[in-house]
């Protein structure tokens, strides 16, 4: 079964890690009754964690693993886009250079902790309506494209939302002269897709 590449924010495994878990947990509580009984209260779930391990091999290993350690000095949420994985709003806590790297050669140790919120994954769209402004339209006039927007939630990230458009990040930016920092994006901001 041929997986697709691992990815994290800009940066895009050349093939993915070799080890992966993913540990769920719940908080409960334990609150002691009369008679040694207790009663068990589930305080809800909490962040995922995902882990794994893997391995840089070949003349830019080392280089790969340097491009991997930017992204985790980059810091903030991201999104984690992984093969088999529900698609997570995540932090990079943890990059682990597990030996000695060799000139081509590097094995390494991840982790990611989901955000706290939990990525919604909601999609809203919606079309801006071109209103005449006057009584006498001209049928004969060509037709103009009608824009689309998006409306940003919780977790987004302009790459994210040109992935799931079908966009490359370029066009997405060009359309969207406002956003003056593309890794800067607000919830409830309108970023045109079209």
């Amino acid at each position: 079964m041929l997986l697709t590449p691992m990815r994290y924010k800009e940066y895009v495994w050349p093939h993915n890690p070799r080890v992966y878990s993913i540990d769920y947990e719940r908080i409960m509580a334990i609150n002691k009754i009369p008679f040694g009984l207790y009663y068990l209260q589930d305080l809800g779930r909490t962040r995922r964690v995902m882990k794994g391990e893997g391995e840089f091999i070949g003349q830019d290993a080392y280089s790969q693993f340097g491009q991997l350690a930017n992204v985790f000095y980059s810091g903030g949420p991201g999104q984690l886009i992984h093969p088999l994985w529900q698609t997570a709003n995540a932090y990079f806590v943890s990059l682990r250079l597990e030996q000695e790297p060799l000139r081509d050669y590097v094995r390494y140790s991840f982790e990611f902790w989901e955000e706290a919120n939990y990525y919604s994954g909601e999609v809203r769209t919606w079309s801006s309506q071109s209103t005449q402004s006057s009584g006498t339209a001209q049928t004969n006039q060509s037709t103009q494209t009608i824009p689309v927007y998006y409306q940003v939630v919780k977790g987004d990230t302009l790459w994210a939302i040109a992935s799931r458009y079908g966009m490359a990040l370029s066009d997405l930016i060009a359309l969207n002269p406002q956003i003056k920092n593309p890794n800067l994006i607000h919830i409830g901001d309108e970023v045109r897709v079209s």
